[in-house]
């Protein structure tokens, strides 16, 4: 049996081509297409603008001030008449003496000069950093900073408690609890000084002050191995039985 296609007849031999071109042509119709543009044939009304109105603009007459002349200058003042006075007085001419020392003048020696020491300037170190607590009688055994400042505020409390007039409150017409509050320094020979206080009444602020001053002489405080003052507070509570 012959076969109908003929054998040499090769469909697919410019296959390649044709989808070349043919791809070329959609591109390019599309390409119209998406530019392709319409305009609206009928006329447009824009309108005319006459600018001759515009350029009339009418310019304001303006008047010119005319400034009066300055005034003239005062006359020139008639100089003063010169009084000539004769030379007949004496004048005492001073006399200054020379500063500069000669060989007569006797030069006063090294030792004759006396040095006057500056007063010793006085340290204050607050209680909670001092490094060597003043250190209050009875508490000389205790070891460690911390251990005598709590031996030292033991004793003054149970001092002050001993000692304080706790009925002058209810004398002076005070009831329920009271505080003060008493600030004194401990100077750098032990003594009690600068003693101050607050309180309701200067009746309690008296007492305050009278049994803080009878606190014993204590070793003073030092810092870096030398006595300084210190300054310690003392809040003083008590409850007025009614």
């Amino acid at each position: 049996m012959e076969p109908k296609k003929n054998v040499k007849a090769d469909v697919g031999r410019n296959s390649s081509i044709y989808f070349s071109v043919g791809l070329a042509l959609m591109l390019l119709l599309t390409n119209l297409a998406i530019n392709y543009k319409t305009y609206d044939k009928a006329a447009i009304d824009i309108g005319m603008i006459n600018m001759d109105d515009e350029l009339e603009e009418e310019i304001p007459i303006t008047e010119q001030l005319q400034t009066p002349p300055p005034p003239p200058p005062p006359p020139p003042a008639a100089p003063e008449l010169i009084e000539v006075v004769k030379d007949d007085k004496e004048v005492v001419e001073t006399v200054i003496e020379s500063s500069e020392s000669n060989q007569e003048v006797e030069i006063a020696k090294v030792e004759d000069v006396v040095v006057v020491e500056a007063p010793e300037e006085e340290i204050e170190v607050p209680f909670a950093v001092i490094e060597n607590v003043p250190v209050f009688p009875g508490c000389e055994k205790e070891n460690g900073n911390n251990a005598k400042k709590d031996c030292m505020s033991k004793k003054i409390a149970e001092f002050v408690n001993k000692r304080f007039n706790t009925e002058l409150a209810s004398e002076l017409g005070l009831s329920g609890r009271q505080r003060i509050n008493v600030i004194f320094k401990i100077d750098k020979t032990g003594s009690i000084t600068s003693v101050q206080a607050r309180a309701p009444h200067p009746g309690l602020e008296k007492e305050a002050q009278r049994v803080i001053g009878l606190l014993p002489k204590m070793q003073p405080g030092k810092q870096r191995g030398k006595a300084v003052t210190v300054p310690y507070s003392l809040p003083i509570l008590f409850q007025v039985q009614d």
